[in-house]
């Protein structure tokens, strides 16, 4: 487990902004160190614990780029067509014994080794047979046409996947393509979620009219799942403060995070933060962001404890500034940062300078072809559907105060942000 001190989150300024709680997190959260090894088929999404360099080249050996004729390039045509005999056929996952002989051409296929000898391979559509049955070549085929030399996409040694890296599919095949069968991995993080309010009642249990379904908690669950956590869904804590703080204590020495969600503002009935403070201790990061509220930051025994707030959308939102960049920072994997793509705004938005604002939108394709963004008709942090219905949020930085059609905004696609 990483063990983090009581003023890890400590925070002295009136309003934080994002890129001072992504700094805050990324510089004072320590990486667990606890690996495991990794069977490949296992490994997407997983942080990698150590550099792996490639130990052997790829392509390990001089293959043809097509279907075609192999020869030498002593024996290119230049000027006009020059017709060779035939000599040999090489299928890909065959050998090549025999050099090519000066004079001659053999029949090769994808992938198929070049035989000792051959240096350029034209198409099979390039050439023609003659009634003897020799092969016709064109000329102006460059030395070296349409082969793969060993090594040529990465030397032996190279380092091809670095430590800290979060692996993709196309990283787990880079892997694959050099005979690797597991990789050392750090290992998940185990996170406790868990929401709090007797307003809430769970999925597939009795709803009193005044109470709601829990959806929150299963967004964050799902959100950590995609980050690679190990999840323990501990259900919804009532408020009431002992039961609260019993429930933190339980869990804390067991998980390398705790995430809450809703209970962390400052009314008389939201009683996380007298909780965390009963256990531990806990700051509450005013950010300067919208939609969002203040978000509590703890540490109990050693573990970080984060709480969210309770509307979806806020939750949301602030999941993806400081919860995803503490999951990466106690995985140790690389600087994973948000970059909005540019598109046209096709809407009207006014807004407080000093803040960074993520208003929901559409993504469609213009008249003329280009992208372009549509905002959710409808405000408010507590609707799912602006969630559900949209594309993604664009991003607008603290100097902006307002957005006419025509600009050029800053897009993020849901895909990007978990």
């Amino acid at each position: 487990m990483a063990q983090l001190s009581d003023d890890c989150f400590a925070f002295g300024g009136p309003m934080m902004s994002v890129d001072e709680a992504v700094g805050l997190i990324t510089t004072r959260v320590n990486a667990i160190a606890d690996l495991e090894t990794v069977a490949l088929v296992d490994a997407d999404g997983r942080v990698l614990a150590r550099n792996v360099a490639a130990p052997l080249p790829l392509p390990p050996f001089t293959n043809s780029a097509v279907d075609g004729y192999a020869v030498r390039n002593a024996d290119l045509p230049d000027r006009a067509e020059q017709a060779l005999p035939l000599d040999g056929r090489i299928q890909a996952g065959g050998l090549a014994q025999a050099p090519i002989k000066p004079g001659h051409t053999a029949r090769i296929f994808t992938g198929a080794p070049m035989p000792p000898g051959a240096e350029a391979v034209f198409m099979q559509e390039d050439v023609r047979i003659d009634v003897s049955g020799r092969i016709v070549l064109p000329p102006g085929l460059k030395p070296g046409a349409n082969v793969r030399p060993a090594g040529e996409d990465i030397p032996e040694g190279h380092i091809v996947l670095r430590a800290g890296q979060r692996l993709l599919p196309q990283h787990v095949a880079l892997a694959a393509a050099f005979g690797l069968t597991q990789l050392e991995m750090i290992r998940r993080i185990r996170v406790a979620v868990f929401s709090t309010g007797d307003e809430l009642a769970s999925p597939g249990e009795p709803r009193a009219a005044s109470q709601l379904f829990d959806s929150n908690r299963f967004m964050l669950m799902a959100m950590l799942r995609r980050l690679g956590c190990e999840v323990s869904d501990l259900g919804i804590l009532r408020d009431e403060r002992t039961s609260l703080a019993n429930g933190l204590k339980q869990v804390a020495g067991r998980h390398d995070l705790i995430l809450t969600t809703g209970g962390v503002s400052t009314g008389e009935e939201d009683h996380v933060k007298a909780a965390v403070e009963s256990v531990g201790s806990l700051v509450l990061w005013r950010m300067a962001i919208k939609p969002g509220r203040p978000v509590a930051m703890g540490i109990i025994d050693g573990t970080p404890l984060i709480g969210l707030p309770g509307n979806p959308v806020a939750s949301f939102v602030t999941f993806v500034h400081v919860v995803r960049p503490t999951v990466l920072a106690l995985a140790g994997a690389l600087p994973e940062p948000l970059l909005p793509i540019p598109v046209r705004a096709a809407f009207t938005y006014k807004k407080k300078a000093g803040r960074r604002e993520y208003v929901r939108v559409f993504l469609r394709k213009g008249q003329d072809g280009g992208l372009e963004v549509t905002k959710f008709p409808r405000e408010g942090a507590g609707l799912l559907s602006s969630l559900v219905e949209t594309s993604g949020l664009v991003e607008l930085g603290e100097s902006i105060t307002g957005v006419e059609p025509g600009q050029s905004v800053g897009f993020l696609s849901y895909a990007s942000l978990i």
